[in-house]
């Protein structure tokens, strides 16, 4: 699968192990930065790029991440299309892409040690939307929601 990840400095170590660990399952992983470690580096910046992807389909999944996750999550949610969430179980990782279209997957270093991440990482990518009704209907819905903000603001 076509994969971003991206991280700022808090989220920096862990993205380049599970990067290596994705491409060695045969993942493409494209990395939207950081690309050096920099503890002055701001996490909207990682988190939009990578968003901006994925609403776009440049990439099919993302995987972002930042010290606790929360932060690089709440600036992915502002670009259109993006459907992040913070991720903390493996319950989570697959049922928010089978029933409600999660496609970028936020989780925090600091809590999240590497190994638990990466097997997050893989259900998350494993999983796939149910397209059953009510997930579809609901889905509608968000986007509709997401689409009445974006008028009102002009298209962004």
């Amino acid at each position: 699968m076509r994969t971003g990840i991206a991280a700022d400095h808090g989220g920096f170590e862990l993205k380049r192990t599970l990067a290596e660990a994705l491409r060695a399952d045969g993942h493409e992983v494209m990395d939207f930065g950081a690309d050096v470690l920099d503890d002055a580096d701001d996490y909207p910046d990682y988190g939009a790029a990578l968003a901006r992807a994925v609403a776009s389909g440049t990439v099919e999944r993302g995987i972002a991440l930042c010290g606790s996750g929360v932060g690089i999550c709440i600036a992915a949610n502002k670009i259109p299309g993006a459907r992040a969430c913070l991720i903390a179980d493996s319950f989570s990782a697959h049922q928010g892409v089978e029933d409600d279209s999660m496609n970028i997957m936020c989780l925090g270093s600091r809590v999240t040690g590497p190994m638990q991440a990466l097997e997050l990482c893989r259900i998350f990518l494993a999983a796939r939307f149910s397209g059953a009704e009510r997930h579809a209907r609901r889905l509608g819905k968000v986007n509709a929601l997401e689409a009445g903000w974006t008028e009102a603001l002009g298209g962004n």
